[in-house]
């Protein structure tokens, strides 16, 4: 019997909370055996756009993220690959090996997959799992996509706020895990801590 994977990817440029529930919660409500947290290695939709924190770091915030979640497993396939990061490259590996393979994302990814690298083989391999988020209108992909949607709890948190709230001096620690934060402090990362 094939393995059900999920892959809630991305560059995780910190981990936070509401990754984590989305993991959880889509692990349980999809009948996953595991969500693999896969660490982009140079996610291309986002570097050319801003500096990306080196994979080495972020991958250990996501193996910190993940600790003390048996459903959760916190994957570096795509840091080991190297290079610029597509999922059709992971996917097709998972398909390879007998796995039935789920891509976890927010209805702001799922309405642009079209723009993936090659979408359509893409389509044809995985079902899409598509978490709403508060501040995204609800955008269907394609019919050609096979669409479940997961009812999630609401965090209204995201990477980005983290990284202005480490700069500006303002908490943290009640949006990412005790080991992230470690990380984050040990390293000063986004202005934390100056």
């Amino acid at each position: 019997m094939p393995s059900r994977i999920g892959i809630l990817g991305g560059s995780f440029d910190p981990p936070h909370l509401g990754h984590l529930a989305v993991g959880v919660e889509s692990a349980h409500r999809l009948d996953l055996d595991v969500v693999h947290v896969m660490v982009a290695n140079d996610p291309w939709q986002k570097s050319t756009a801003r500096s990306v924190t080196p994979a080495a770091l972020r991958w250990e915030m996501v193996q910190a993220a993940c600790a003390g979640h048996p459903r959760l497993f916190a994957d570096d396939a795509e840091l080991r690959r190297g290079g610029v990061t597509y999922s059709i490259d992971t996917v097709t590996a998972l398909v390879a090996e007998g796995c039935e393979v789920t891509l976890l994302l927010g209805d702001d990814a799922a309405a642009g997959v079209e723009t993936w690298h090659r979408a359509q083989e893409l389509a044809e391999l995985v079902t899409l799992g598509v978490v709403g988020r508060p501040d995204s209108p609800v955008a269907e992909p394609p019919e050609r996509w096979r669409v479940r949607r997961i009812e999630c709890p609401a965090f209204e948190i995201s990477s980005t706020d983290i990284r202005r709230r480490c700069a500006a001096g303002e908490p943290i620690d009640h949006l990412v895990p005790p080991g992230v934060l470690a990380v984050i402090d040990r390293e000063a990362l986004y202005g934390f801590g100056r």
